[in-house]
């Protein structure tokens, strides 16, 4: 192996451990928020701020080395296609962040007032949306086409959870109009949520593709038009 390619391989380590420390900080951030939500403790809560300029600052350092892999490197086939999936996933990772920030901001509200209800499906939910977003990762710096797919399939229990806690919340506010705000915000969270799970599971997609070169986005719509073409 030639002087570039051996530099050509460590920039690319470096650029899935930049992938891999972003997304860590993600996890740790919904952790945080889950658990000022269910303990009521804004004590657990206090370094979400900081990690989210953490996610900010990383974005912008992933960015301009996929640009300079790019630049420099001129990489083609996997390499590419692992260098474009990165990107990716660098932005779906920076949007995780600012849903879990949205999540302590409903959870400040909570906490002002009495407790709506016992929170068990949320908390499950937040526990899959952060499996999910770890297994993503970790397909991506295995090239695990498997494991990228699993997570796919996880995306219908944390959409499942979320249908319930809807269902739930809705009883709650038609039987007491009270209860109507505080519901809300839990109906936001358990959203914001979803939309984890929404960004983990895209960025399990990116991996197939980055793997495989196939695409599995929008499987009806493939569907439909290869049986145009047929």
């Amino acid at each position: 192996m030639d002087k570039h390619a051996r530099q050509f391989d460590k920039d690319l380590d470096d650029f899935k451990r930049k992938l891999l420390e972003m997304a860590a900080l993600a996890e740790t951030m919904i952790d945080l928020a889950i658990s000022e939500l269910v303990q009521r403790d804004e004590h657990q809560v206090s370094q979400v701020p900081q990690y989210e300029r953490d996610v900010n600052r990383l974005q912008i350092e992933i960015d301009e080395m996929a640009l300079a892999l790019l630049a420099t490197q001129q990489p083609v086939a996997v390499d590419l296609r692992t260098i474009l999936a990165g990107a990716k996933i660098n932005s779906e990772l920076e949007r995780i962040g600012d849903l879990v920030c949205n999540i302590t901001e409903c959870a400040h509200t909570l906490l002002t007032q009495p407790p709506l209800k016992p929170l068990i499906d949320i908390p499950r939910m937040a526990d899959l949306a952060r499996r999910m977003v770890r297994e993503s990762l970790d397909a991506f710096v295995r090239e695990d086409v498997l494991l990228a797919e699993s997570v796919i399939m996880t995306d219908d229990q944390v959409d499942a959870l979320k249908n319930q806690v809807l269902r739930e919340l809705m009883t709650y506010m038609m039987s007491d109009p009270r209860s109507i705000e505080r519901a809300m915000s839990l109906i936001l969270i358990a959203r914001h949520l979803e939309r984890i799970g929404d960004h983990a599971t895209n960025i399990a997609e990116d991996v197939i593709y980055m793997i495989q070169g196939r695409d599995v986005r929008h499987p009806r719509l493939q569907k439909e038009q290869q049986e145009r073409k047929e």
